[in-house]
């Protein structure tokens, strides 16, 4: 048996279960465009064991914007607020450490 053997997780996905951060790996945050200069910004991947609604009324009171929880059939509780707030939704997620700085990921434009 040789060492590279002795430092392989048994199980594939005993790497992405840290104690801090998601646990199915990634937050991915989009921006999608509606009818001609709106947008919104949509959340996704943030752990079961967080409260969507508190995190999504405290985002409406800081930063001005409406939004809402959708439930979608492939990618579970998606957090949907108004506007572009991808880098302030991105800064609130690292800060508070709901998510780490290097499994957020940012998507659009």
């Amino acid at each position: 048996m040789s060492i590279t053997n002795l430092n392989k997780p048994k199980d594939a996905f005993e790497q992405l279960e840290d104690e801090e951060g998601t646990k199915q790996g990634f937050c991915h945050i989009r921006i999608q465009q509606r009818t001609g200069r709106k947008t919104i910004t949509t959340v996704q991947g943030i752990a079961p064991e967080y409260d969507l609604k508190k995190i999504c009324r405290y985002l409406k009171k800081e930063y001005n914007c409406n939004g809402t929880i959708v439930e979608h059939p492939e990618y579970g509780e998606v957090l949907q607020l108004t506007g572009d707030q991808r880098q302030q939704v991105k800064d609130f997620l690292c800060k508070v450490g709901i998510v780490k700085e290097e499994n957020c990921k940012i998507h659009g434009f």
